[in-house]
């Protein structure tokens, strides 16, 4: 066992269900969108077509893939600032994503619209030179009453 990890973990457990303040803004634009759908080969009009979308979607512009919004987590969490600070980070090797508790996908982010991501620490598991940090992650969308997507966020933090 890390005493790295178990200083950090117990570093970590002060701060469970305190939210951090949310994040900086980040553009969606049709650019970016598109280079997700070729990268993915998800081409549904929806996503690429915005005459198509105009007639047929509900929506009446293009919007973002769901697992585009949701890729962006590392990306928007960089701008949070973390109310624990960078003390538990002493000691840290690297850290990797574990997987997901839970994913929802609630409303659409449309194309040009703007997200940022809030957070809130949700749970801490110390497993042995490791730390399994779950953060309950909301994609708020500018604008909107409803977020685009919750997830609870898995992240391994390995220490020496």
């Amino acid at each position: 066992m890390s005493a790295n990890a178990e200083k950090a973990a117990e570093i970590f457990k002060r701060f469970i269900g305190k939210e951090d303040e949310p994040g900086a803004w980040f553009l969606v634009d049709q650019a970016r969108i598109n280079m997700f759908a070729d990268c993915t080969l998800d081409h549904q009009f929806i996503h690429i077509d915005p005459e198509k979308s105009a007639q047929l979607s509900p929506y009446k512009v293009t919007i973002a893939h769901g697992f585009l919004t949701l890729s962006m987590l590392t990306h928007l969490g960089a701008s949070v600032k973390a109310s624990y600070g960078a003390e538990p980070y002493a000691g840290i090797m690297m850290g990797v994503n574990y997987g997901f508790e839970k994913v929802r996908f609630i409303s659409p982010v449309k194309v040009n619209s703007k997200i940022r991501m809030s957070r809130a620490l949700a749970g801490v598991e110390l497993k042995g030179n490791a730390i399994h940090l779950t953060q309950k992650c909301t994609i708020e969308i500018e604008g909107e009453q409803k977020p685009a997507c919750v997830a609870e966020w898995i992240t391994r933090l390995l220490y020496s």
